[in-house]
């Protein structure tokens, strides 16, 4: 969480080649909270692996929290910095991430650590 937020609150170098990729920045938002998300699953699977346990927990804890947490982000950078602006859009990336993190942690991951 810190790296997201370094990377959204910070002002950093542009990068010119970078903004030849469309979308790069929503890009990078979807891999961020995908990310977020994975490692989320990842540690709550490990944890709790040999115990029979509720989904409930994972789910807020690896779905709501990063979600809730996107939707502050974006509003702390619209409200409260010069240099940077909430994006709608940003959001709707970072929902997309912690989807794809949640279904590829639930579909591939979960039952990978069943196995091993």
């Amino acid at each position: 969480m810190g790296i997201i937020v370094f990377l959204s609150f910070f002002n950093l170098p542009a990068i010119k080649s970078i903004y030849s990729i469309p979308y790069w920045d929503k890009i990078i938002h979807l891999c961020m909270y995908g990310a977020l998300s994975g490692i989320l699953w990842w540690e709550f699977l490990r944890n709790h692996k040999n115990s029979n346990f509720s989904l409930l927990h994972v789910w807020i804890g690896a779905i709501i929290c990063p979600i809730v947490f996107s939707g502050v982000v974006e509003l702390l950078q619209k409200y409260c910095t010069t240099y940077r602006g909430g994006d709608l859009l940003d959001f709707v990336a970072n929902i997309m991430g912690v989807i794809l993190g949640s279904l590829t942690s639930y579909y591939v991951i979960r039952p990978w650590m069943y196995k091993h």
